[in-house]
């Protein structure tokens, strides 16, 4: 696979730089599951499993989507298409994204140049004569969205962690018949939310806590897709 070439956007060096409409299938084929942010739950819900992983060494939570039932298994590529309707921004941020200055709180703009979306034939111009075109000015405000969103989606999974409300689970699908266990993964648990007294549940709402827990409890049912696409894979 190409190494990345992430090197900081600047209207000289790519002036004629253009982006091609699409995602790093080269890159995801690998990939079994993608960070998620609490505002895109309810689309991501719809089509694929999600989870919660822990970081062993900083004991930090992270929702994910999952996109495989093995590490470096993505069932939603084939080939060269993308087989959902929708894509993490975790996803469709590539090939740029913000780097944050050490010295500074700004966030600069970096650019994957050995990306196969990247080239100067074709695409979205990002620069015209010298200033930024529309097209850049809206990738620049989405990918300080993901960075706010992950802001706040890292709040809401530290208060999920602190009131005990993610636990460690083992889902099992089903494989033409064959029983497989995917571990390591935390779940929401709903015996304990259903069991949290008014109050509780109350400072869930009032965060605006409950839509993207029950986005996140309905995507558990896709995990019976994965062993599907698995299944018809491996037919």
């Amino acid at each position: 696979m190409a190494e990345q070439q992430v090197q900081p956007l600047h209207n000289e060096k790519h002036a004629n730089t253009k982006i091609k409409n699409g995602i790093n299938l080269e890159f995801l084929k690998t990939q079994h599951l993608v960070p998620v942010v609490a505002h895109e739950f309810g689309r991501v819900a719809n089509e694929f499993p999600m989870a919660f992983v822990k970081n062993n060494e900083t004991g930090k939570f992270q929702a994910v989507a999952l996109f495989g039932l093995e590490p470096g298994e993505n069932l939603f590529v084939d080939g060269d298409k993308w087989n959902a309707g929708f894509a993490p921004l975790a996803v469709t941020r590539y090939p740029l994204g913000l780097v944050k200055h050490p010295e500074e709180e700004q966030y600069g703009v970096v650019i994957d140049e050995a990306s196969p979306l990247v080239g100067e034939e074709e695409g979205q111009a990002l620069f015209e004569n010298g200033e930024e075109t529309d097209y850049l000015k809206r990738r620049k405000e989405a990918l300080i969205s993901f960075i706010e969103f992950s802001g706040v989606t890292e709040v809401f999974t530290e208060y999920l962690a602190e009131k005990e409300l993610l636990a460690a689970q083992t889902l099992t699908v089903d494989i033409k018949g064959e029983k497989k266990d995917i571990t390591g993964i935390y779940m929401i648990d709903e015996k304990k939310l259903n069991e949290l007294s008014d109050e509780a549940f109350l400072e869930l709402r009032k965060r605006g806590y409950l839509a993207p827990i029950y986005s996140f409890l309905t995507a558990s049912h896709q995990v019976a897709r994965l062993a599907r696409l698995k299944a018809e894979r491996s037919a």
